[in-house]
């Protein structure tokens, strides 16, 4: 693994820390859509499957943790509309 891919993957994973913290803080999720997180965190899912199927760790460990941090960001999405 590179140094490109290894910043882009740290990068594209935490990129969605921020928005997870203050969904978590504010319960605010009126300018997310349902839609677009729905399929997100169904096609990271996937993503981390895959990852395990031909065992690559590192496409196991970005996709699982963005997974978690969409899927956060999703159960508040349906919890508090």
């Amino acid at each position: 693994m590179n140094t490109i891919s290894v910043v882009a993957a740290c990068l594209t994973t935490l990129s969605f820390v921020p928005q997870a913290l203050q969904v978590i803080k504010t319960k605010d999720t009126n300018g997310i859509s349902l839609g677009m997180y729905s399929m997100f965190v169904i096609g990271v899912l996937l993503w981390t499957i895959h990852g395990i199927n031909i065992n690559d760790y590192a496409l196991i460990g970005a996709n699982g943790i963005t997974f978690l941090l969409a899927s956060i960001i999703l159960t508040y999405k349906l919890k508090y509309k």
